[in-house]
């Protein structure tokens, strides 16, 4: 279990105010002067060695996408850091607390990424629906300006560095980050195909890497604590520490900051109490937020919460988006609500996506009050894969993974559901084999 004295977010319950003064005495801005001082490309070098792996859900290394960036900007062409604050993905809720309760980790991580990427300046662009947030992530800029740590000689370094907040209008597929980049330049959110990469033609254009808030909040801290110290957490490729969001059916449920790489079964019950009704009872966990596929009880009681642990077992780390679900749950009613939601959200711009999640969604309906036909089952299973590696971005395979991961798991249940409604009281056919 974490110790106290190892936890990056040492505010994430708001115990504390979350202004300036209150974060300075945490331990925020000491001497950020000193950490502009090791130059860009130290920083970028310890965050490489310190093993950070993205937090938004794809796991990319931290400082190799930094590494991406022109050492030499143009002077027409600035690059660009844009912070990914949309946490729009069903389950998460993690990034919302580093804003509201401590937003000058996530101010001061702008400026130190921003300074080793060479860039002129950083844009947080956070989703519509978070109101409070935005409001104290604006105040908490705003006290970062007027003390001089932003601004012109930013920090008493020399270097000009500007954060903007931008406020999304609550959109999921502006979380994509190339649609985020045309919502940022005022056009509709829909995603840009690649290449161009963001790091050679981004925003405006210009050089830009977009990372989440969680990755860009824990880098001052690294670089004070030193990457040998942050990498001494978790397994191999799986360093650090991380924020986990548990919901659904546990005791308490929770944010937490905990290493990497704990088991499922600790984690559930050192900081939740446990599962509702005993361990018995738990029947199926998505481990990463909603565009995972999820797990049986059995398989993940003991994984490892990382993305090597939990890729072995079929899923994904994600956002680290913990939703327990008991068998008092609904198992189809639950991934066809989700697959209501990725129809809702779909930009329509490609083909299979704007068709695919429709038409899944109106399967699942059917499953779940048993009104389809046995063979409806593969032939659902054959549309996600027709839907999945097939669209600009990964909202189709969002989309497709929850639904393999329910065929794939609960088969007899779906066959139970037909054969009921058919009144032929025939046994549900067994799992095909592997």
């Amino acid at each position: 279990m974490l110790a106290d004295k190892d936890r990056i977010f040492t505010n994430v319950y708001g115990f504390q105010p979350w202004n300036l003064d209150a974060a300075v005495m945490r331990g925020d801005w000491d001497n950020t002067k000193a950490l502009l001082q090791l130059g860009p490309d130290t920083i970028i070098d310890r965050i490489k060695a310190s093993g950070l792996r993205g937090r938004g859900g794809a796991g990319f290394p931290t400082g190799t996408k930094w590494s991406f960036m022109p050492k030499a900007p143009k002077p027409d062409r600035p690059n660009f850091l844009v912070i990914n604050a949309d946490e729009s993905e069903p389950g998460s809720c993690k990034d919302r607390e580093i804003i509201r309760h401590d937003p000058h980790k996530l101010i001061e991580g702008a400026l130190v990424a921003g300074f080793a990427m060479r860039a002129r300046a950083a844009y947080i662009y956070i989703r519509g629906e978070y109101i409070r947030e935005a409001e104290v992530l604006f105040a908490a800029i705003a006290e970062a300006y007027a003390k001089g740590l932003l601004g012109k000689n930013a920090c008493g370094s020399g270097y000009d560095f500007d954060v903007f907040a931008h406020r999304g209008a609550g959109a999921y597929i502006c979380g994509e980050e190339t649609a985020m980049l045309e919502s940022l330049e005022g056009k509709k959110g829909q995603p840009r195909l690649k290449p161009p990469f963001p790091a050679g033609a981004g925003l405006y254009g210009c050089p830009t890497t977009v990372n989440n808030v969680e990755s860009i909040a824990v880098v001052p801290t690294i670089l004070r604590r030193s990457p040998e110290w942050f990498a001494s957490f978790g397994a191999e490729n799986n360093r650090g520490t991380k924020l986990f969001q548990i919901s659904g059916h546990v005791n308490r449920p929770c944010v937490v900051e905990e290493a990497m790489s704990i088991p499922f079964r600790e984690l559930i019950e050192k900081h939740c109490g446990g599962i509702r009704g005993g361990w018995d009872n738990l029947l199926c966990v998505i481990p990463g937020g909603s565009s995972v596929p999820l797990v049986k009880a059995e398989q993940i009681i003991d994984a490892p919460m990382d993305f090597d642990g939990l890729k072995a077992v079929g899923s994904g780390l994600g956002t680290a988006a913990v939703i327990v679900m008991d068998k008092s749950t609904d198992v189809v009613r639950a991934i066809s609500r989700l697959s209501y939601f990725y129809k809702h959200e779909s930009c329509g711009q490609c083909t299979p996506c704007r068709e695919g999640t429709g038409w899944m969604w109106r399967v699942m309906e059917r499953l779940r009050t048993g009104d389809a036909d046995l063979s409806e089952i593969d032939t659902l299973q054959q549309v996600t894969k027709q839907v999945e590696g097939h669209t600009i971005c990964a909202l189709g395979d969002a989309a497709a993974w929850p639904i393999q991961g329910l065929i794939k798991n609960f088969r007899p249940e779906l066959e139970r559901r037909i054969n009921e409604k058919r009144g032929g009281g025939v046994q549900p056919m067994q799992e095909a084999a592997e």
